[in-house]
């Protein structure tokens, strides 16, 4: 089968950064799915791992990829969920081979039924970020889907990046928190509101500046999914006291002692975590990618592709890594099929 791969971490502009590789087909057993690979998107989780480990012991090229959507071609004997010829989307494992594969193994429990209204490369754009979100909302943060009334506000900083972009459509469309985005440019800013915020602010001035000019002085959750240091003190200064907050980047270091006068409660999400340790609830990522792809097909819920990025090719991953660590990426970058 064709993969993309690499041997030794390097910068995107190297010319042996990712490369096209040719791998023995995989052979599915257990619980697992082989699923023919049609659609793969791009994360920041990509570009981190590529930049800073090279492949497991034994192994002569480490293959990335965590998002994609595809057809079941076989099963494992212990599989209950698929059949050969169902159509998935799902965002895989950190600790297994990645999917920038022509073929790929994933154990069916993180695993869902895409959504019949989306094409390949839509469904690829949603996986990884709507398990991120999902579980940062509902299982971290513990709001209750449905609509009763509440005057909670939710501070998402980074709204118009992957996660910003589910996270803000799943509290608008399942919840009544009042929404309050960011983002930095005119146009991302616009991508923000049409995603369902009811407001938006710059990143770039001082948050509590921004929030005290929207009349919101202070915001009772804050998820933070981008450069948690740099807005740290604000985010102090902002919370609401006995407020909740959340975040998914790696900060080089993070005082929560800070919290404590206002007894804030802090929150971290890595959406690979239930796979990772094979957690007693890990089929609750094939449960949520199952409704989250009946709010799609009602219309509740869009894909947050915003590029098509081509062919699943090492020259065309490297442009979309480019793009992701230029920090200019909005929504979803994705690759489909094999030239």
């Amino acid at each position: 089968m064709k993969a993309i791969g690499y041997q030794a971490p390097r910068a995107i502009d190297h010319p042996a950064s990712l490369l096209d590789i040719t791998q023995p087909d995989p052979v599915a057993t257990g619980r697992d799915l082989l699923v023919e690979v049609h659609a793969v998107s791009v994360n920041p989780v990509d570009t981190k791992v590529r930049k800073g480990s090279g492949p497991a012991e034994g192994q002569a090229y480490k293959v990335l990829g965590w998002d994609a959507s595809g057809i079941v071609r076989a099963v494992g004997p212990d599989v209950m969920l698929f059949a050969p010829g169902d159509r998935v989307w799902y965002a895989g494992s950190i600790a297994r081979p990645g999917t920038n594969s022509e073929l790929h193994l994933v154990d069916e429990r993180i695993v869902g039924h895409a959504p019949q209204s989306l094409d390949f490369a839509e469904a690829a754009a949603l996986p990884l970020t709507t398990i991120t979100a999902w579980e940062l909302l509902f299982d971290r943060l513990g709001v209750v889907p449905g609509k009763q009334p509440t005057n909670k506000t939710l501070l998402i900083i980074g709204a118009s990046g992957g996660v910003g972009s589910i996270l803000t459509q799943l509290a608008a469309r399942l919840t009544s928190l009042t929404i309050i985005g960011t983002a930095s440019r005119p146009e991302t800013q616009q991508w923000v509101r049409d995603l369902g915020a009811h407001h938006v602010i710059d990143h770039s001035k001082p948050l509590t500046q921004e929030l005290a000019r929207i009349g919101h002085p202070s915001v009772d959750i804050i998820v933070s999914l981008t450069q948690t240091d740099a807005h740290f003190d604000q985010i102090v200064e902002a919370i609401a006291p006995q407020g909740q907050f959340a975040l998914i980047d790696d900060p080089v270091s993070l005082d929560v002692t800070k919290f404590k006068r206002k007894s804030v409660s802090v929150h971290w999400e890595l959406m690979f975590t239930r796979a990772l340790f094979g957690t007693a609830d890990m089929i609750g990522q094939h449960r949520l990618l199952t409704e989250v792809a009946q709010l799609v097909d009602a219309g509740l819920i869009r894909t947050t592709l915003d590029q098509r990025f081509g062919t699943i090719n090492a020259e065309n991953l490297k442009r979309a890594h480019a793009l992701i660590e230029s920090g200019k990426a909005r929504g979803k970058l994705v690759l489909e099929g094999w030239a």
